[in-house]
């Protein structure tokens, strides 16, 4: 049994209370078994029966949930640094993928990419993630978009979770945009995604959710219904990225279908904002590629006095959001989309989770639940948040175990 204390600040982040609300405890403990927590409290009122626990000084930290990365496409091939200049030089994200950059050009690197070097990649990605407190992984495939690339991104993720300690939850995203191949044959392209690889993807238990890009330059409101029911048929739970570069009935149709989340909706409808919290749909804002495009911001604020749980995620991705790091997304939720640093944290946290159906097995500390924390190296989550370094993260555990520490 372990004693952490010596904690100047805990933010358990339960799901009781407020998007603000995460319950953190001045002076405090926490007490871990095996892969699971114990207890949680202020050290003074830390039970008799914990007294004889092998303890372990935070040095006057602050410790968190482990961090929840509920949004990122982290298996591709290449880079694009080179839309980066054109953005800045005042190209639009639809001029250049119009062009054959965009998406379509990470998808021609993943086709051309082994399997094996994929793998080797994301395992570096992954480390890095883990070393800044992040303790679970959304990854989605849709850089194949036909079905032996497709099957390839998710067989590396299966093989990654396997072999690293980072809680990995896949996604399929075959409806990322039209292939460039089929783009006069959409139906077909269609037709592939419902009759055929989504059943298989479900079969072999490739993923947990279906998820599809609803834009005019990547798919409609009628066909994202088809292709979600289809997933949800199959077993596999709806998600979306709605409304980023246009209000286009995304959240709406998130509501719909009852999404585990709707990401982006930096241009989402009141209309759909309301529908999302009728529905209980988890909004995620993904900064990163807000800043990257040069986007005015998600509305966050909107979203969390409606009612609607707003999530922060990384996008990691080559093109709109090549970074993944999480505490810097915390930070933009801050100051461009004018959340708390208490709102921020559970954003990555708690509702991270809910986003990715893992609530209460990730993204909180809590009697029972799982040992997943990080100890960073400020006394308060408004230090932390506010003075942005390239890492506070002291310590991260998973399961009980010290899964990386500094040095």
């Amino acid at each position: 049994m372990n004693l952490l204390h010596n904690i100047s600040q805990l933010a358990a982040c339960r799901a009781e209370g407020g998007q603000a609300e995460i319950h953190d405890i001045a002076d405090a403990a926490l007490v871990w078994q095996g892969e699971t927590i114990r207890w949680v409290g202020a050290r003074a009122d830390l039970p008799s029966e914990f007294e004889a626990a092998e303890r372990i000084d935070a040095g006057g930290g602050l410790v968190i949930p482990g961090l929840v990365d509920c949004h990122t496409h982290l298996a591709f091939g290449g880079w694009r640094a080179e839309e980066f200049e054109q953005r800045i030089r005042g190209r639009s994200y639809l001029e250049i993928a119009q062009e054959g950059g965009g998406i379509t050009r990470t998808v021609r690197l993943t086709r051309e990419a082994r399997e094996g070097a994929l793998l080797e990649r994301g395992a570096g990605f992954l480390r890095e993630m883990l070393a800044l407190g992040v303790t679970t992984v959304e990854c989605k495939s849709g850089y194949g978009l036909d079905r032996e690339n497709e099957l390839k991104l998710l067989r590396v993720y299966r093989a990654l979770a396997q072999t690293q300690p980072v809680r990995l939850v896949a996604t399929f995203l075959g409806a990322h945009i039209v292939p460039p191949e089929l783009r006069e044959h959409r139906e077909e392209y269609i037709r592939l995604l419902v009759e055929e690889l989504i059943p298989i993807v479900a079969r072999d238990k490739l993923a947990t959710f279906c998820d599809v890009f609803v834009e005019a330059s990547a798919f409609t409101v009628e066909e994202a219904r088809r292709i979600l029911l289809a997933g949800r048929a199959a077993g596999l739970a709806p998600k979306l990225h709605a409304d980023q570069l246009a209000s286009g009935g995304g959240a709406e149709l998130a509501a719909e279908v009852g999404a585990a989340s709707a990401d982006h909706l930096d241009h989402a409808s009141e209309a759909g904002v309301a529908a999302m919290a009728r529905a209980g749909v988890v909004a995620v804002s993904l900064p990163l590629a807000t800043l990257y495009l040069g986007q005015p911001p998600m509305p966050a604020r909107r979203f969390i006095e409606a009612g609607v749980p707003v999530a922060v995620a990384t996008d990691f991705n080559p093109g709109s959001a090549p970074s993944f790091h999480l505490p810097l997304a915390l930070t933009l939720a801050c100051t461009l989309q004018r959340m708390s640093p208490a709102e921020a944290l559970k954003g990555a946290t708690c509702y991270a989770a809910r986003a990715l159906g893992l609530g209460g097995r990730a993204g909180t500390l809590e009697a029972g639940r799982p040992a997943d924390f990080a100890v960073i190296d400020a006394p308060s989550v408004n230090q932390w948040l506010y003075h942005f370094r390239a890492n506070a993260c002291r310590t991260t555990v998973i399961g009980g175990a010290v899964r990386w520490a500094s040095a």
